[in-house]
């Protein structure tokens, strides 16, 4: 990703738009204002802009330290060829943004999640008001610039370019708010020494599979640090698993571990080996 940072061709980054929201910052943050930002309806669409060529790079959501993983994410990943190249890992602070006083307020507009982030804050502050759902947090802070006694859950940045007064700042119930987003390409990066590998697999209809799966990372003496379980969605109650673990595919233990895996699971699929965010 640096070499391409550096060659003389802009790069082109798709992410889950529109522009403010939470994804356009971490894009932002991890690829500067130098590239060109590409705005995309949904995560499926941040995925067929970077399958066809259309942009270099996509930065996707794909879990929150409250509440938990973005599965639409996930989903793609079983689908698609396309390979994780970075993480971005931002504290993620909400505000209340309105153009009248908080008592006036008979209406809030955000993402369903950032609800789920705030949810003891609106219960203790704002009860009785309608909360309503929208696609973006940058979506909502258009609304609510275009209603009266509206508010919107969302970045300082959304506020600025809707015109909208900070009420109330990191109205998130928990302190340490963060979410993680993942960068997608085509290539797998080369090494760093501080690497984390994502892989998903689907296991055989048998009795202690999926222990059977998670032993050659015992063995081999892997750390895993997250999994999953996903619907496959072909056949009822198959299910795939997506695992982060500690290390790069090119490293002989972590190799010699997903090898072992191969020969047991049904199917294995690595998601890229990246370097770990910060």
């Amino acid at each position: 990703m640096s070499e391409a940072l550096s060659s003389e061709k802009r790069l082109k980054v798709a992410y889950l738009g529109p522009q403010a929201t939470y994804t356009h910052l971490a894009s932002l943050e991890k690829f500067g204002s130098s590239v060109e930002q590409i705005a995309c309806n949904s995560i499926p669409d941040v995925f067929a802009e970077v399958e066809r060529g259309g942009c270099d790079y996509g930065v996707v959501p794909v879990e929150n330290s409250t509440e938990g993983i973005i599965s639409h994410t996930l989903d793609m990943f079983i689908e698609s060829d396309l390979k994780i190249c970075s993480e971005i890992i931002i504290e993620i602070s909400h505000n209340l943004l309105a153009n009248c006083r908080m008592d006036e307020i008979r209406k809030v507009y955000s993402n369903p999640q950032v609800f789920g982030q705030c949810r003891l804050w609106l219960e203790g502050n704002l009860s009785g008001r309608e909360l309503i759902e929208v696609s973006s947090t940058t979506r909502a802070a258009q609304l609510a610039s275009s209603e009266r006694n509206a508010a919107a859950i969302a970045s300082e940045l959304a506020g600025k370019r809707y015109k909208l007064k900070v009420l109330a700042s990191s109205i998130e119930d928990s302190p340490h708010n963060i979410t993680r987003f993942m960068v997608i390409g085509k290539t797998i990066v080369k090494p760093t020494h501080r690497d984390k590998t994502s892989i998903m697999f689907s296991i055989k209809d048998r009795v202690g599979a999926l222990h059977a799966m998670l032993t050659p990372f015992k063995e081999n003496g892997i750390n895993l640090t997250k999994i999953e379980s996903r619907p496959s969605r072909k056949k009822a109650w198959d299910y795939y698993f997506f695992v982060d673990l500690e290390g790069h595919c090119e490293d002989k233990k972590v190799a010699k571990a997903l090898k072992q895996l191969e020969e047991e699971c049904q199917y294995l699929k690595v998601l890229g080996s990246y370097p770990r965010g910060e």
